[in-house]
């Protein structure tokens, strides 16, 4: 059981581990899980404003890591939002950094964000779990991965109005120091740059899920077809007076979040459309079966979201989402997927 204090101690350096089951520990009950997303974040990124739909999604993880004063405590970036798990005894800083964010959101971003915090206990008792385990995607940037069903369900809630947190009247300005956009957006090198979303069906055992996941991973993973959307060769930042050398942007590249898992895969890649096909085509038939649920997005460019700590510099960690609605137009898709299971099982 993970102690009230800290992240579960062990990170995994390759990716594939953190697909099994058997690595998750689970959270204390008296723990909080916060939740946060973008209302109407396709038609804000259908006019444009991709960078500020994905800066008010990262925006609480910045907010709540300055407040609480350490950024050891699981996250995970979702595109149009974001969730995290803290302590119990961190309510107050909490709930104060969601309502700040919101606030941010809404007056900066002209953006509305939806905010929620509910404890773990809540989600334990409507029969799902929530187990976090560590993935280290180098020396000194390690991203928290969430099992167990609870952000989906959790999300699904905070969505039809329970767990919401009401806004302050009066938020002060969040603490957002370390957040940016610093590079202009990526494009593909290899064809297209794919957003993928595949969670496991209701029904699916967490080891059939962990095996197709690996498939899944192993088409886009060959040696020739490296998936890296993060090219290495030095990127172009926004401020033209910034000088950029190859040992840091090399840093930057393995930082960056470009695989990660919250309930299922969740994918940002550079890749070939043959993979994309092949992978989509693999996908179809295990839905078919009633083993998952999915969504893609493909489009021209990459973006990235920074992080960097003003008292951990070494650990910066970096946000990666599609520019052409990203996980935003996945997740949709997804949705309606399973909107249309649905109509198909009434009828």
């Amino acid at each position: 059981m993970i102690n009230s204090h800290a992240q579960p101690h062990q990170a995994y350096d390759e990716f594939s581990l953190v697909l099994d089951p058997a690595v998750y520990e689970p959270l204390p009950e008296d723990w909080l899980i916060g939740i946060t997303d973008v209302v109407s974040s396709t038609p804000a990124i259908k006019s444009g404003r991709y960078e500020d739909v994905n800066f008010a999604g990262a925006s609480v993880i910045a907010a709540l890591g300055n407040a609480w004063g350490s950024f050891d405590f699981p996250f995970v970036f979702r595109g149009d939002g974001a969730a995290f798990a803290l302590p119990p005894h961190g309510i107050m800083a909490a709930t104060s950094a969601l309502r700040q964010v919101a606030s941010f959101a809404r007056s900066d971003l002209d953006l509305t964000l939806r905010i929620g915090l509910l404890t773990v206990r809540e989600i334990r008792n409507s029969g799902r779990d929530v187990r976090v385990a560590r993935y280290a995607a180098s020396e000194n940037a390690t991203y928290a991965m969430f099992a167990g069903g609870e952000l989906k369900w959790a999300e699904q809630q905070i969505k039809s109005g329970r767990y919401l947190v009401k806004p302050g009247r009066y938020a002060t300005k969040p603490d957002l120091t370390g957040l940016s956009c610093d590079w202009t957006p990526f494009p593909s090198q290899r064809g297209e740059i794919l957003s993928l979303l595949v969670e496991p069906d209701d029904d699916t055992s967490p080891e059939v899920f962990a095996a197709l996941a690996k498939r899944v991973l192993g088409v886009f993973d060959a040696p020739s077809h490296r998936s890296h959307p993060v090219a290495g060769d030095i990127a172009i930042p926004r401020d033209s007076g910034t000088q950029v050398y190859a040992k840091r942007w090399l840093e930057v590249a393995s930082h960056s979040d470009f695989r990660k898992f919250d309930d299922g895969l969740r994918l940002t890649l550079d890749c070939t459309r043959e993979q994309i096909d092949r992978v989509e085509a693999m996908l179809l038939l295990a839905k078919a079966r009633g083993e998952v649920n999915f969504g893609l997005h493909r489009q021209s460019h990459a973006l990235m979201t920074c992080l960097v700590p003003s008292g951990s510099p070494d650990s910066h960690l970096h946000f990666l989402d599609g520019m052409g609605g990203g996980y935003a137009k996945a997740a949709e898709m997804m949705e309606a997927g399973a909107l249309g299971d649905v109509q198909h099982h009434v009828l």
